[in-house]
């Protein structure tokens, strides 16, 4: 790195760094997470089922609050139908079928929770298990990277039709509908040939479509799992999931704000637990390489790694990278906390060092906090290079060493003590882990 020119990339971020500083975390002059969110699921009782949902909807449809429905298999809703959903609704998974809900390209869902009355989506079990059902998936024609364009979920899905589960084609401003105020919990149902499901899929969705406040919790899969399309995430929460807490490929256009990722050391995945992965493909030979590549804008994120012991926890190599980034995509992040992990991030190791690509991958103003390392390339033992590099003041990271609670937001904390008193809350938690985490 010291033989490539990197000056006028160099004074740019310079530049910038010299606007006003903004809080690093998630923010918010109102604690947002407050009311709806719920990080010990498993002690909340909801009444048995007296509407079940199976097979394909093909007509509109409202759920209302007074019902509690259970999804029975693989639920489709399809020719253009809307779902709507009342708030303070209750749909439980079936856990024997592990029912998941499908919302078809060409049509909607409108789950339009509030802060007081969230709309829940969890287990039908009183014992409740990551992959007991699952999970919801929004499928939509916007753009992908695969070739042809238009792909299918390879799930082990038997629907009716084909194209029901068929995602991608060329409409950027495709309308899944909205999500906001949802809890996704105990999601990502297990497959023998197809891996895990994901707590929330969201496969060629275009930006019309609106995810706000979302909170996927105990997922055996990727907590989000976001393939092609045009969207954005904002003020959505993941918690303890098994695998990837925001999974973006295929070429994704995404944007993803003010949103928090919380670990635990004693979960993870044989291929991959970590907040955020960021890949173009799985397979180069399937993707076009004449569509966009995978690029995600990130900021004030908080991610954070919650350990009874961290440096025990790494040495047995419990604890990984906070973020992966793959050949072939843009990567920015802003304004945001990473704290806990081994190291911060890793680049593939078929991305070149150049100027080329340091300008794709972007780190600024954000705060790197009980990392040991902060930005690897994978397989190198030498990242001397990449650490001074975005370590230097024109990029304004921090790495540091303290306790998580003064990581999450800025100097000022008497502006968010909801804030600060939620988030200590969560962190000094007993019920935490689950005692076979323990």
């Amino acid at each position: 790195m010291k033989n490539i020119t990197l000056t006028s990339l160099f004074f740019l971020v310079a530049f910038s760094s010299l606007l006003a500083q903004q809080e690093k975390g998630i923010t918010g002059y109102n604690n947002w997470l407050d009311s709806w969110t719920d990080f010990q699921p498993n002690k909340a009782n909801y009444d048995e089922p007296n509407q079940i949902l199976s097979g394909n909807i093909t007509e509109d449809i409202t759920l209302s609050k007074r019902n509690t429905y259970l999804l029975l298999g693989d639920v489709f809703v399809t020719d253009s139908t809307t779902l709507t959903i009342e708030p303070g609704t209750v749909i439980l998974g079936d856990s024997k079928s592990k029912g998941a809900l499908i919302i078809t390209n060409g049509s909607q869902i409108i789950a339009e929770g509030t802060a007081t009355d969230p709309i829940v989506f969890t287990s039908n079990k009183t014992d409740k298990k990551p992959g007991d059902w699952g999970g919801l998936f929004l499928l939509g024609d916007a753009p992908t990277n695969v070739f042809g364009n238009v792909t299918a979920l390879n799930y082990g899905f038997r629907p009716t039709e084909t194209n029901h589960i068929s995602y991608g084609g060329e409409h950027l401003e495709a309308n899944s509908g909205s999500l906001n105020y949802v809890r996704i919990e105990y999601a990502g149902k297990k497959t023998k040939d197809f891996g895990n499901f994901s707590g929330l899929t969201l496969a060629g969705v275009g930006n019309q479509t609106a995810i706000k406040n979302v909170m996927v919790s105990y997922s055996d899969g990727h907590a989000y799992n976001v393939l092609g399309g045009e969207i954005a995430l904002s003020k959505v929460v993941s918690y303890r999931a098994r695998k990837n807490d925001f999974n973006f490929n295929f070429g994704t256009q995404s944007r993803i704000e003010n949103s928090i990722a919380i670990r635990s050391p004693y979960i993870s995945s044989a291929d991959g637990s970590r907040c955020m992965a960021i890949k173009s493909y799985d397979n180069k030979e399937n993707s076009d390489s004449t569509k966009k590549e995978t690029f995600v804008d990130a900021s004030n994120l908080t991610l954070i790694n919650v350990s009874n012991d961290l440096k025990t926890d790494m040495q047995m190599s419990l604890v990984q990278e906070a973020i992966f980034i793959g050949a072939d995509a843009t990567f920015h992040i802003n304004k945001s906390v990473i704290s806990g992990f081994q190291p911060a991030v890793i680049l593939d190791d078929k991305i070149q060092i150049n100027n080329e690509n340091l300008i794709k991958i972007r780190f600024t103003r954000s705060y790197f906090n009980n990392c040991k390392g902060n930005i690897f390339r994978k397989g190198y033992t030498n990242n001397d290079d990449l650490e001074s590099w975005y370590g230097s003041r024109a990029f304004d990271n921090v790495y540091s060493k303290g306790p998580d609670e003064e990581t999450f937001i800025d100097s000022d904390h008497s502006k968010y003590p909801d804030f600060r008193l939620r988030i200590n809350k969560i962190i000094a938690s007993n019920d935490l882990f689950d005692d076979e985490d323990k």
